[in-house]
């Protein structure tokens, strides 16, 4: 019964693509291309949901981000190159083949081993020579290096204790101290500082914390208390460029104590 739901309420999508596909002067309009960034905000706005823990907002976005893929396979149905079918049963066979220790005879201790086999597998899939060579090129910076570690982890490349990595951080912090003490042109500034937060992101992930997530909630902690700032001035009708950073700096505080116990 619920399978049969399901498909019911899939098939009742592909209808309505159908049908704006067809009669829908904007639908009609859309292509890859045109999509692309569409789906790019999509994608943001159910990351942001999932942030927030809004499970109403996060059924939503789910549904809109599921339109762009039934969107990107009616086009490419359009174009005689693949269909929603297609794009369903090469997922299917890909998860089959890169779970053996659930379709076939491997064993595996732990999510770890999951992991380093799913890339190892899928390294002989595409034929590449590079554990690097299925980072894309688009990705935001935070998360293509926190990527690009994982991938060379996939391969051995990999610290093996955590204080090892701390150690890194520290000594990338202090390079990148002495590069500004003695005046270093931009460019190797740049270079230092890129080098120190490569340190930082790969800790995180050694202690299972997810950067872009982390630097997501203290950007949304920030704004928060920034904005009580704000207010709190105007009720007490000062301009916040008139203000000394004491006061802001109070303000700031009671901004803090207002807020909910939370891990932040």
């Amino acid at each position: 019964m619920e399978t049969d739901k399901r498909l019911s309420a899939f098939k009742r999508l592909l209808d309505i693509m159908d049908d704006l596909r067809q009669q829908c002067p904007w639908d009609r309009k859309q292509t890859l291309d045109s999509l692309r960034y569409l789906t790019i905000e999509e994608t943001y706005e159910l990351s942001d949901a999932i942030l927030e823990k809004d499970m109403d907002e996060i059924k939503k976005e789910l549904g809109d981000l599921m339109l762009h893929l039934v969107f990107y396979a009616k086009i490419g149905s359009e174009k005689n190159a693949f269909d929603i079918a297609d794009v369903l049963n090469g997922i299917s066979e890909k998860l089959v083949h890169r779970h053996p220790h659930i379709y076939g005879d491997v064993k595996v201790k732990d999510a770890t081993e999951v992991a380093d086999n799913w890339e190892a597998i899928k390294m002989k899939e595409k034929g590449r020579k590079s554990a690097l060579s299925g980072v894309p090129k688009s990705l935001p910076a935070m998360v293509k290096a926190h990527r690009i570690q994982e991938k060379v982890k996939g391969v051995g490349f990999e610290w093996e204790e955590k204080d090892q990595v701390w150690d890194k951080v520290k000594e990338e912090q202090e390079e990148l101290r002495h590069e500004v003490k003695n005046g270093a042109d931009h460019d190797k500034m740049e270079d230092e500082m890129g080098d120190l937060f490569f340190a930082l992101i790969n800790y995180a992930r050694y202690i299972g914390v997810n950067p872009e997530d982390a630097l997501e909630r203290t950007n949304k902690k920030f704004m928060k208390r920034f904005l009580s700032i704000e207010q709190q001035a105007e009720k007490e009708g000062k301009s916040l460029k008139k203000m000394t950073l004491e006061e802001m700096d109070k303000m700031w505080d009671n901004a803090k104590k207002a807020e909910k116990p939370s891990r932040l």
